[in-house]
């Protein structure tokens, strides 16, 4: 699983270098997908099932933009100046998986968008603080909501965290709120991918009629930060860091 991480942070951080105004998101995909397959992986989202079984996924990144969280198909859109893009990527070594994301802004965000981003990243790490042996699946959750929900941020609900492994979503959920249950205690080898989806407003989220797309109904601006830890004796330790 670490050099299926790999391969998912050198796919971020290659996208992170080929974003800017007038590029299509097919073509960040293309790239993705050349350096996912030349370095021996296969891409974990292509040919995803999805709620619908004739519409798997199509790419190998998720690429979203401003309102929409997860889940946004690449294609002919163009990315423009002012645009937050939320990139997910996902790997396959050797049966193995990893899975990534990050959100960024194009050009020179607000002070309102530069912290919604800053917040996402920040309750992304707060939970994988969190995820050190004798804790709870709900000690990450609540780590989560602890940066997110002072500062007035929506915690998307519909959507959550994972085990990931020989699979990429197994058991169990990672939620970014309490729930009220403790859920799974952490033990060492247990692998999780932690992460948060905030937004600027409310926390509902719909799927738009691609049936993959998922945004928010009020329209408001979404974050999107994931990494593949693994829970260690010593630790978490991040598996799809550069």
């Amino acid at each position: 699983m670490r050099r299926a991480g790999r391969v998912v942070a050198e796919v971020l951080a290659l996208v992170e270098g080929a974003l800017k105004p007038g590029v299509t998101t097919g073509h960040l995909d293309r790239l993705a997908e050349a350096h996912i397959r030349s370095s021996g992986a296969i891409p974990s989202f292509k040919g995803y099932p999805g709620i619908n079984p004739r519409r798997p996924f199509p790419a190998s990144l998720c690429i979203s933009i401003d309102d929409e969280i997860v889940h946004g198909i690449p294609g002919d859109r163009v990315i423009r100046d002012g645009q937050v893009v939320s990139i997910d990527a996902g790997a396959i070594v050797d049966g193995w998986h990893g899975d990534g994301a990050r959100t960024f802004f194009v050009g020179e965000p607000s002070p309102e968008v530069a912290q919604l981003i800053a917040t996402t990243r920040e309750a992304l790490m707060a939970g994988i603080a969190a995820a050190v042996p004798g804790n709870h699946i709900d000690d990450i959750s609540a780590a989560v909501e602890d940066v997110a929900k002072p500062r007035g941020f929506g915690i998307i609900r519909q959507f959550v965290g994972h085990g990931i492994g020989t699979a990429m979503h197994e058991e169990p959920q990672v939620p970014n709120y309490r729930t009220g249950r403790r859920g799974r205690k952490l033990e060492p080898g247990l692998c999780l991918a932690i992460e948060p989806m905030l937004t600027m407003g409310d926390y509902h989220a719909h799927v738009l009629a691609d049936d993959w797309t998922v945004a928010t109904v009020d329209g408001s601006l979404a974050a999107h930060f994931e990494h593949t830890i693994a829970v260690t004796e010593h630790g978490p330790e991040i598996l799809t860091a550069v």
